[in-house]
């Protein structure tokens, strides 16, 4: 890791953390991340022989530790960041909305989503919600969320379950959806979404997905929890 030459406590952490990719494994691993292959499904852009070396260079600076049976989990110091790394993603939504192309990625949006669903609100049984973007090629279009026992999981090829609900609308729109911009009820009222389902369920599915956590207002320095 390259030194800045300083003894300021902010450059020594910044030797470790500001190399590119480190701050979103980092978040990874505090969203609940173990195994190496869950790791890189939240940054499917990172090459895997990168995200190997990054992983290495943060058991090395006591970050992260590799257990026995090769999942990775985050050290007493590196928990630590946990308020901090969220800090910079509430930060990011208030200050830095604009998003370019490049940023919407329907593999992270699917994965973010499954890993943070309110299980307990979804009904008993297997549900299946299948997601259309229409903006996109046809490959990455349909995505099936599949609910079952407790169980999560998404897929980008049919399943061959019975589908609950259809929801048919833009990339674009899920993403600022899930990012707590736009509430699932006002895109619905202005057709930027469309739910194709049983009445009880079209009612129900805003409150079986949310928002991502940090959409979450934070609460203030010095406000009574």
């Amino acid at each position: 890791m390259a030194s800045y030459g300083q003894f300021c406590p902010v450059a020594k952490a910044m030797e470790i953390l500001d190399e590119r990719w480190t701050m979103l494994v980092l978040r990874e691993l505090m969203s609940g991340s173990t195994r190496f292959n869950e790791v890189r499904r939240g940054v499917p852009k990172m090459s895997p022989a990168l995200l190997s070396k990054r992983l290495r260079s943060l058991v090395r600076a006591g970050l992260v530790e590799r257990t026995a049976t090769g999942e990775y989990q985050l050290t007493p110091c590196g928990a630590e960041l946990t308020d901090v790394v969220h800090g910079i993603g509430r930060w990011g939504l208030r200050w830095i909305p604009e998003l370019g192309d490049e940023d919407y990625d329907p593999h992270l949006l699917m994965w973010d989503m499954s890993r943070t669903v309110p299980v307990d609100r979804w009904p008993p049984g297997r549900t299946v919600v299948l997601f259309r973007f229409d903006d996109l090629e046809p490959k990455l279009r349909s995505w099936w969320f599949v609910v079952d026992g407790g169980h999560v999981d998404v897929c980008d090829v049919d399943p061959g379950y019975e589908v609950t609900a259809e929801v048919a609308t833009r990339l674009r729109t899920m993403v600022h959806v899930w990012r707590g911009e736009l509430s699932w009820l006002s895109a619905m009222r202005q057709d930027a979404v469309a739910v194709a389902a049983p009445s009880k369920v079209s009612r129900e599915l805003p409150g079986m997905f949310g928002s991502m956590a940090l959409s979450q207002p934070a609460t203030p320095v010095g406000t009574p929890a």
